[in-house]
């Protein structure tokens, strides 16, 4: 495997900046894993772990200025997006540390023996150990939340497990800057280096995902990048799990009767949630199910002005302007699509938003409009227009898993008249997160959030946000008739550690 340089570029010329580092060869893969390995010991201690991660949170604060202009540089997203950004970043890594301090995600149950149930009961103790190394493969869009310190990482070092990072290569400088930030605060705690292992280059992810001491994965990105990697983690002698976020399309159906009762505030939002961040959200609504009516003439119009409005924007990098262009291109010329507002380039390095329509009958069958069901990263969403509710339950039928679905009703039918719950179950095999009268773009990190959907929004049924991402990277072991001398302190009987359990049937806190 060569060893190529890694530069950083801007993403507002397209022109390198500097050289980072190199791409890594396999024995300096093997060197970080074999070294993230020797350091699962020093994460054992729960105490240890929640003081990293708010140490981590800390130092990431005291870097921001710096972090953000080399974020800024390299990502062209704005240091106001990108100030709160890290702020959620540091939120998550605390989150983390109240969540490995209360110890409820160790699932502990004793069970002690009772020879009168049928089958006799043994003596059972059960809880939740950490997997082993995990390998976290960065997303171009977030390059902190979803990055070398974001919620993949935090969960991880969370449930005990280091982590050997693969950097994206649109952040590759501020990778590195992050990736000696949360050393620093490993070792405030005496955690070695080892702890975070960074590598570069396509070949190295490879090699990441294929080595024998790696026991999980998390990838958020593309789903031709996501599925190939989640095939490789596959076909291992061992297979690991891999959670992994492929691409999302997060339709959004409105009724007729909220088209007519706040269309123009629909579509304003509309707007504003497909163009946020010129359009580089893995939650952006990219197909609109909207009536064709007066009420869906208005929407439209409301959408027009406010898409029109909004300024050009500089995508992460020129790969994916260009694939942006294409995609727009292509969906554009397929017979009976208009485009009211063009997507299109908004300068030589910049791009502008738009959407298309489409009769919504066309997307009732397979066949070439099949495209318009598929992620265009980037400003751009699809309006179909239903005339009535046949086909929108056909389109909706064709529909691939998503990270959300959106329904937009009228306050009546919100509160219960009308079509709104069935719609609302209608939607649910769609997604993991299904909204009402709201926007998908905007993800909070809560305990009640769920980051997932069916395939091929997500490879696994879990989360990558919230406290409950933590069990990714945990498995259940059970101790039968072990003495009570030889247990770990998490499952003897006088709970040393004071954990929340189950105990002989009964929940204790």
């Amino acid at each position: 495997m060569a060893a190529a340089p890694v530069w950083s570029v801007d993403p507002r010329t397209g022109k390198q900046r500097e050289q980072v580092a190199v791409e890594a060869t396999a024995q300096e893969v093997d060197a970080a894993v074999r070294a993230a390995d020797e350091a699962r010991e020093a994460l054992t201690d729960r105490t240890v772990r929640a003081a990293f991660l708010r140490s981590a949170a800390d130092e990431l604060e005291a870097a921001r200025d710096r972090l953000v202009e080399a974020a800024d540089a390299e990502t062209a997203l704005g240091p106001v997006r990108l100030t709160g950004e890290l702020a959620r970043t540091c939120y998550q890594l605390r989150a983390f540390a109240g969540i490995v301090e209360e110890g409820d995600f160790l699932g502990v149950v004793i069970d002690h023996p009772d020879d009168t149930a049928t089958p006799p009961i043994p003596d059972l103790r059960r809880y939740k150990i950490p997997l082993g190394v995990v390998a976290v493969y960065s997303a171009s869009n977030f390059p902190f939340a979803f990055s070398v310190a974001g919620g993949d990482t935090a969960s991880a070092l969370a449930a005990g497990c280091p982590v050997v990072v693969k950097a994206h290569p649109d952040h590759p400088a501020l990778s590195e800057l992050v990736a000696k930030v949360i050393r620093r605060a490993a070792a405030e705690h005496q955690v070695p280096d080892g702890v975070l292992g960074l590598v570069h280059g396509f070949e190295a992810g490879i090699e990441l995902i294929r080595h024998p001491m790696v026991a999980a994965a998390g990838f958020t990105g593309s789903v031709r990048g996501g599925r190939a990697l989640f095939d490789e983690a596959a076909a291992r002698p061992v297979p690991i799990p891999f959670h992994g976020e492929l691409g999302s399309l997060n339709p959004v159906l409105i009724t007729e009767a909220a088209a007519a009762e706040r269309g123009e505030a629909i579509g304003a939002g509309l707007a504003g949630s497909m163009t946020l961040g010129v359009g580089q959200f893995c939650v952006k609504p990219g197909l609109v199910l909207a009536p064709a009516s007066a009420a869906g003439d208005a929407l439209l119009k409301s959408l027009t002005d406010a898409v029109s409005d909004t300024d050009p924007g500089v995508l992460l990098d020129h790969r994916m302007r260009d694939n942006f262009l294409a995609g727009v291109t292509e969906r554009a010329q397929l017979p009976d699509v208009e485009t009211p507002v063009t997507a299109g380039a908004g300068g030589e390095h910049t791009v502008s938003a738009g959407f298309l329509t489409v009769p919504a009958e066309r997307l009732t069958s397979e066949g070439a409009y099949d495209l318009l069901l598929e992620e265009c990263f980037g400003p751009v969403t699809v309006v179909a227009r239903y005339t009535d509710e046949t086909e929108v339950r056909a389109v909706l039928s064709r529909l691939p898993g998503n990270l959300t679905a959106t329904v937009h009703l009228s306050s009546e039918e919100a509160a219960g008249q009308g079509r709104g719950a069935e719609l609302l179950r209608e939607l649910t095999p769609l997604a993991g997160r299904v909204l009402v009268n709201g926007w998908p773009t905007g993800v909070a990190v809560a305990p009640a959030q769920h980051h997932g959907g069916p395939y091929p929004a997500t490879t696994s049924t879990s989360t990558s946000v919230g406290g409950t991402a933590i069990e990714r990277w945990l498995r259940p072991v059970v101790y039968q008739g072990a003495p009570e001398a030889l247990l770990p302190p998490e499952l003897k009987d006088d709970n040393p550690l004071g954990l929340p359990r189950r105990f002989n049937g009964s929940l204790e806190r």
